[in-house]
């Protein structure tokens, strides 16, 4: 694998930060690189347990698992964490009403393999920025049903209402991609404090100045804080060898 970085910013609105990320350019279990971004949510300190127990839930049972097949992997993994998570929320008042958002990938062989669930999001970066992942929000859906634009869909009042996370419902359905990585592409994956503060044209011209990984999640992160940074940051860039 070629460089990764990542950053977690708490934003200019938030007390707390509930964003978890996990990089891995070495083998997790029969993976051969794992990358994670969380968004949690729910009460007091429960949204930011929410996203660090269920990533860590998921590389533990990718760490242990036999299985071969990487979406059944994915699969297996996020349902434990779905499963633990609410197990959690039962027993422990205080956190009732947690759970996450998750995006994971892996690459093998030039192929992008990624999960998700809720509005976090993966994106290929080239010459344009194409999004890979498709948001589980209310807002999303109702863009798709035609009732209102893009633009719109940005400022909406329910714009944080998501219809699928970890530790929301007892059957979790995560959507799956799959994706040949073409030279010179990039993956980049975050949470909605960054993409509901930065429209995909701004985020592709930051990662497109000549700057290094590093310093271009920082001017990312910086960017959105100048809009307002009403909720937390989670940033992964993948820079793979091809």
């Amino acid at each position: 694998m070629g460089k990764t970085v990542s950053i977690t910013d708490i934003g200019r609105k938030r007390k707390l930060n509930q964003d978890y990320v996990f990089i891995s350019d070495l083998p997790v279990g029969k993976l051969p690189n794992l990358y994670l971004v969380a968004d949690g949510m729910g009460g007091h300190k429960a949204g930011g347990y929410a996203s660090k127990f269920a990533v860590e839930t998921i590389v533990e049972r990718i760490s242990r698992s036999l299985e071969e097949d990487v979406f059944t992997l994915l699969y297996e993994a996020i349902a434990e964490a779905n499963r633990e998570v609410r197990r959690k929320a039962y027993e422990d008042e205080a956190m009732s009403d947690m759970g996450t958002t998750l995006v994971a990938a892996t690459i093998d062989d030039n192929v992008l393999k990624v999960a998700n669930v809720g509005d976090s999001r993966l994106y290929l970066i080239g010459e344009d920025i194409r999004q890979i992942t498709t948001d589980h929000s209310l807002v999303e859906e109702m863009v798709r049903m035609g009732g209102i634009d893009r633009e719109q869909a940005r400022n909406h009042p329910d714009k944080n209402i998501i219809t699928r996370a970890i530790g929301a419902e007892a059957e979790i359905k995560p959507d799956f991609f799959e994706v040949r990585l073409e030279k010179n592409e990039r993956i980049f994956m975050c949470t909605d404090g960054v993409s509901n503060m930065l429209t995909d044209e701004e985020i592709l011209q930051i990662l497109q100045e000549p700057k290094e990984g590093a310093e271009q999640i920082r001017r990312i992160v910086e960017a959105a804080n100048e809009q307002g940074g009403r909720d937390n940051m989670g940033v992964i860039l993948i820079t793979p060898d091809i």
